[in-house]
């Protein structure tokens, strides 16, 4: 069965968030990078999208300062990214089944 290119952009996005914790990837990039997923984006309720966008700005927001000075945590924002990845897995894997 081939996969889904959806699956394909989310499973990028799974690796980019790897190097990210690992500081092997820029925010920006990553940033970049999960704003061009429009397959994904496409294939996910538009809620999705929004979301996204919002712990994207946070992320970039908080690059931009230590993280004694930011008003919340680089880990707790990477975090709620891997909740959204698993939750637009199980989405995607809902529309696989229906």
């Amino acid at each position: 069965m081939a996969i889904h290119p959806a699956q394909h952009q989310l499973a990028a996005l799974v690796g980019a968030l790897q190097q990210l914790r690992s500081d092997t990837l820029a925010v920006a990039a990553f940033s970049h990078l999960a704003q061009n997923q429009a397959v994904l984006l496409a294939a996910l309720p538009t809620a999705f999208a929004s979301v996204l966008q919002q712990l994207l700005d946070r992320l970039e927001s908080g690059a931009l300062f230590s993280e004694e000075s930011c008003s919340f945590s680089q880990k707790e924002l990477l975090d709620s990214l891997q909740l959204w990845l698993d939750h637009a897995q199980r989405q995607l894997d809902k529309g696989d089944t229906a």
